[in-house]
C-alpha cells in the first residue's frame, strides 16, 4: 500500500512541476509579444500631445497612510510633482497615531475646510478634510478618517472623496515617476474595449538616489532582502503579469500602483472593506461586475517601471508583510470561491482563478508536505539517490535560469542600471535567491494561511520605514540621472493623433466631463 501512495506521489509530483515549468516558459512567449506590441503603440509623441490635451480626462491619486512620519512628506511632494493635465492629490489620514497628520498640516499649510464628502462606499467614520492654504497645494486633499484595520477601508474613502472618472491607487511610501499619469492612461485611451485597471512594474526605492521626491539614480538594493524584492518583482512583473495581458487575464493590478475605472470601481462595490489582498480582490470585484453584467472589458499592463517602494529592510519586516499577504490570498479565495473553476465567468474563472489557487495558493501546502515526505523517505531508505541529486540540479538551474533569461531581458529592454556591477549583483542574487529568500516566503506563507484559518487579526501598517535621504552624489559629480523614464528606449513613430482617441471617447460618454 505504501509503494502504491509513493508512486503516486511521483506522478503527481512529475505532472505538477512539469505543468509549472511549461506555464512559465508560455508566460515568457506571451510576455515578449505583449512587450513588444506595447512598444509599437507607445510613444513619446503622443505623451507630448497628452500633455497639451484639453480633453484629458481627469485622474484622482489616492494613498491612504497609517503611521507613515518617516516617509510622508517626500512621498506627498512626489505625488504633487505628476506631469499630467488634470489631477488631484487625495492622502487619508487612516487614525495614524503618530505624527503624520501634524506633518502634513505643517509642511503644506493644511486647514480644515468645508468638503462635500459623499458616501458611496461604507467606510469608518469619515472625520474632516483638509485643504491647503497655499495655491501651490490647491491639487491637495488630506481626508482624516477613524483606523479601519485595512489598507482597503482607507482606499474606499479616497473613492467617497475623489472628484475624477479614473483613480490610481498608490502608498505613501512609494515614489512616482512624473510620466506615470500619462504612460498609465494611454493603454484606456488606446483600447476600443473598456480598460478597467491598468498597472505598471514596482522597484525598490531602497538606494536609490531621490531629491525632493524625484529619483534621480536607480540602483538595486544594497542589502540583501529588498535586493531579493527587486529580483522578485522584476520577474512577477516583467515575465507573469505582461504576459497575462496579452490573453486579457491579469490576476491583479498592484495596490502600490493601479489605475482604476472609478465608475465600474463603485458599481462592484469598491474594495472588501475587511481585505488583506485589496489588490486582487478588487480586480475580481470589477471583472465579475462586468461579467455578470455581460460587457465587455480589458485589464492592461504596461512594463514601464513607474513606482519606487520602500522594501522590508530585515526579516522580520519581510515576515510580517508576507504573512499579511498570504493571509489576504486565503481570504480571497475564501471570499469569491464561486468563480473558481465556474465557466460563467469565462477566463477568471476556468483561467486566471484556477492557475492562482493551484499554482500559487498551493504551492507552499504541496512543497511544505513534499519537504517533510522527503525527509520521511530519506530516513527509511527509499530515495533513489542516483536520479534524486539531477532532480534537484535540474529545478535549481532552472529557478536560475527563469531569473537570469528576466534580469538579462530587462536590461536589454529598458536599461535602468547604469553599470555593469549594479546588473552582476542581480545575477548574484538570482544564484542564492532558491537557497535562502525562498525557504523564508514559503515559512511565512504558510504562516499567514495558519493566520487566516485561526481568524488572528492582522493589521495593516506594521512596516517600520526606513525613510529616504536626498542623495547629491550625482550633483558632487556633475551629472545629471534624472530617470523618470529610465532609460526607455522606444521608436517613434508617425501614427495618428490621440486628440481624435480622446474625442471619441469623450463624446462616446466614457469618462465623465472634465471638471475646469
Amino acid at each position: 500500500m505504501f509503494e502504491i501512495f509513493v508512486k503516486i506521489y511521483e506522478y503527481f509530483i512529475f505532472f505538477y512541476a512539469t505543468s509549472l515549468i511549461l506555464s512559465y516558459l508560455v508566460l515568457a512567449i506571451f510576455s515578449f509579444i505583449a512587450i513588444n506590441r506595447y512598444k509599437s503603440y507607445n510613444t513619446d509623441i503622443d505623451d507630448e500631445e497628452l500633455l497639451n490635451s484639453n480633453l484629458a480626462p481627469g485622474i484622482s491619486v489616492i494613498a491612504p497612510a497609517y503611521n507613515e512620519e518617516k516617509t510622508i512628506i517626500i512621498n506627498v511632494k512626489s505625488l504633487l510633482t505628476l506631469d499630467y493635465p488634470l489631477f488631484e492629490v487625495i492622502i487619508v489620514n487612516d487614525g495614524s497615531k503618530d505624527t503624520t497628520l501634524d506633518l502634513l498640516i505643517k509642511e503644506f499649510d493644511l486647514v480644515e475646510a468645508p468638503f462635500a464628502y459623499v458616501e458611496k462606499i461604507k467606510t469608518k467614520p469619515y472625520k474632516r478634510t483638509f485643504k491647503s492654504q497655499n495655491p501651490k497645494y490647491e491639487i491637495l486633499t488630506v481626508i482624516d478618517k477613524e483606523n479601519g484595520g485595512t489598507k482597503a477601508d482607507a482606499f474606499n474613502a479616497g473613492l467617497n472623496a475623489s472628484v475624477f472618472p479614473y483613480y490610481l491607487n498608490t502608498d505613501v511610501d512609494c515614489i512616482l515617476a512624473r510620466n506615470t499619469l500619462t504612460k498609465m492612461i494611454k493603454p484606456i485611451l488606446n483600447s476600443k474595449v473598456r480598460v478597467i485597471a491598468v498597472g505598471a512594474t514596482l522597484r525598490m526605492s531602497n538606494n536609490c538616489e531621490i531629491e525632493e521626491g524625484i529619483i534621480t539614480r536607480v540602483r538595486p538594493p544594497k542589502a540583501l532582502i529588498p535586493r531579493f524584492q527587486e529580483l522578485e518583482y522584476i520577474r512577477s512583473y516583467l515575465l507573469g503579469k505582461m504576459g497575462w495581458e496579452l490573453i486579457n487575464s491579469v490576476p491583479n493590478v498592484s495596490g502600490g500602483l493601479g489605475m482604476f475605472d472609478k465608475d465600474i470601481a463603485i458599481k462592484a462595490g469598491g474594495y472588501g472593506a475587511d481585505s488583506h489582498a485589496e489588490d486582487m480582490d478588487m480586480l475580481t470585484r470589477m471583472a465579475a461586475h462586468m461579467m455578470n453584467n455581460r460587457l465587455a472589458y480589458k485589464i492592461g499592463y504596461i512594463p514601464l517601471s513607474c513606482c519606487w517602494t520602500e522594501g522590508p529592510p530585515n526579516i522580520q519586516i519581510l515576515g510580517r508583510q508576507r504573512t499579511r499577504w498570504a493571509s489576504g490570498l486565503f481570504q480571497m479565495f475564501s471570499d469569491h470561491r464561486k468563480i473558481l473553476f465556474n465557466p460563467s465567468y469565462k477566463r477568471l474563472g476556468l483561467i486566471t482563478f484556477p492557475y492562482i489557487f493551484i499554482f500559487e495558493f498551493l504551492a507552499p501546502i504541496i512543497e511544505a508536505f513534499g519537504i517533510l515526505f522527503t525527509i520521511f523517505l530519506v530516513l527509511f531508505g527509499y530515495v533513489n539517490w542516483n536520479f534524486a541529486p539531477l532532480i534537484l540540479l535540474y529545478s535549481y538551474t532552472f529557478a536560475i535560469m527563469i531569473s537570469s533569461v528576466v534580469i538579462i531581458w530587462d536590461q536589454m529592454t529598458f536599461k535602468y542600471y547604469n553599470t555593469t556591477r549594479e546588473v552582476l549583483t542581480l545575477f548574484v542574487t538570482a544564484f542564492i535567491e532558491p537557497l535562502i529568500y525562498h525557504p523564508m516566503i514559503l515559512f511565512f506563507s504558510l504562516k499567514g494561511y495558519f493566520s487566516y484559518i485561526t481568524s488572528r487579526e492582522l493589521a495593516w501598517g506594521t512596516m517600520t520605514r526606513q525613510g529616504f535621504e536626498k542623495e547629491d552624489e550625482s550633483k558632487k559629480n556633475g551629472k545629471n540621472d534624472t530617470n523618470d523614464d529610465a532609460g526607455n528606449n522606444e521608436p517613434r513613430q508617425k501614427k495618428p493623433s490621440i486628440f481624435d482617441r480622446l474625442k471619441n471617447k469623450k463624446d462616446s460618454g466614457e469618462f465623465e466631463s472634465i471638471k475646469t
